[in-house]
């Protein structure tokens, strides 16, 4: 959009400084009339035949008073012009660094010297915008890359399997359609999943009360085939924890940890805990499992998207795609939550949200029950 280019600020605090110089003077002047001038008497001897009256005064004062206020004016827009382009100048910094980062190059900073003062904050807080900016951009860039590779393999599988099919029409179809069926299964979960993360990464629309115990157990109970399928001992225990925010992504939050954490488990004997409560500083779900150690320097990677540690990628058909903890991660972020990864010293993770509570006043009076009560621990192999 164009716009009428008008005055620039360093000119008209230069006018402003000379205008309200001029100004001031005129009322000194005017101060002089009113308390001086006027009581001179205005005849032809003067006060006494000995003083100037008032006509020889007003002669005398006058031209050095028009020299004087010619003066200041002339000092107000030379003195105004410097003294703006002086304290302008950190903003001049500031817009080269805006029109730098604006071209694509976000690497540069201010870096204002001096003490604290408004322009030295703005420029702090549009260094730390530039960090965050750079940091998300990257991220994105990566995520962008990252994506494009996971999705182009399936693709690439299926194309390859059709390559095959044609060149070898008496190769066996259904075993193809077996392999083409997992292989478009995996690019559907793929895109599925990008789309939630970008949802979540948009932040919430609208929010409702959402009880994080009752999330747990739809998500056990969607999840218990696979649990008696790998023989892993399921726990859900806690009472009522109830915080505001999407149930969709609340639940999609849950159902992903309570996955990794059956996946991601031992072969036989595995156990799985998942806990709520309320804290004094938020709603928590906690989901403990047992499992192979982890390297330290791992866990802090593993909510990065298509991150998947040596030791934790599944070649079975419940692989995934490496967005489960990077989705987690998304929906906390979208609740102003936080997430926590701690390696269990004897193998496993323990994964802890931290929510904020739903108020006081709009949470319901009852508690939820469940198959043991509302505090009981619900046990499922």
């Amino acid at each position: 959009m164009r716009r009428r280019r008008g005055l620039s600020v360093r000119l008209k605090l230069t006018l402003s400084y000379a205008g309200f110089l001029t100004v001031a003077g005129a009322l000194l002047l005017a101060v002089v009339w009113v308390f001086l001038l006027r009581y001179v008497p205005d005849n032809d001897q003067g006060l006494l035949g000995i003083s100037p009256n008032r006509y020889l005064l007003v002669r005398t004062f006058f031209p050095a008073a028009a020299a004087a206020m010619g003066f200041l004016l002339v000092f107000g827009l030379v003195g105004g012009w410097l003294l703006a382009g002086r304290m302008l100048a950190p903003l001049t910094r500031i817009t080269a660094a805006a029109r730098t980062a604006g071209s694509g190059s976000l690497s540069h900073r201010i870096r204002m010297e001096g003490r604290d003062d408004e322009f030295r904050e703005l420029a702090d807080a549009f260094d730390t915008m530039l960090d965050r900016l750079e940091a998300q951009v990257a991220e994105q860039q990566r995520f962008a890359a990252n994506a494009s590779h996971e999705l182009r393999t399936p693709l690439a599988i299926s194309r390859a399997l059709l390559d095959v099919a044609r060149e070898d029409p008496g190769r066996d179809r259904d075993e193809l359609v077996a392999r083409l069926t997992a292989v478009n299964t995996r690019a559907i979960d793929l895109t599925e999943a990008l789309l939630l993360l970008s949802r979540s990464d948009r932040g919430l629309v609208s929010r409702e009360r959402v009880d994080l115990s009752l999330v747990a157990e739809e998500a056990a109970e969607t999840l218990l085939p696979l649990a008696e399928q790998r023989g892993v001992a399921f726990d859900v225990t806690g009472g009522a924890a109830w915080t505001s925010g999407s149930p969709e992504l609340l639940l999609r939050m849950v159902t992903n940890l309570v996955q990794n954490a059956l996946v991601h488990n031992l072969p036989a004997g595995g156990t799985v805990t998942v806990h709520t409560e309320v804290r004094p500083d938020g709603s928590l779900v906690r989901v403990e499992n047992t499992g192979h150690p982890l390297p330290p320097d791992l866990v802090p990677t593993l909510t990065e998207p298509f991150r998947r540690g040596t030791e934790r990628v599944r070649t079975d058909e419940h692989a995934g795609v490496g967005l489960g903890l990077a989705l987690v991660q998304s929906v906390v972020r979208a609740h102003g939550g936080t997430l926590t990864l701690v390696p269990r010293p004897a193998g496993g993770l323990v994964v802890t949200v931290l929510l904020p509570a739903a108020p006081e006043d709009s949470v319901p009076g009852h508690e939820p029950q469940g198959p043991q009560g509302p505090q009981g621990p619900r046990e499922r192999q």
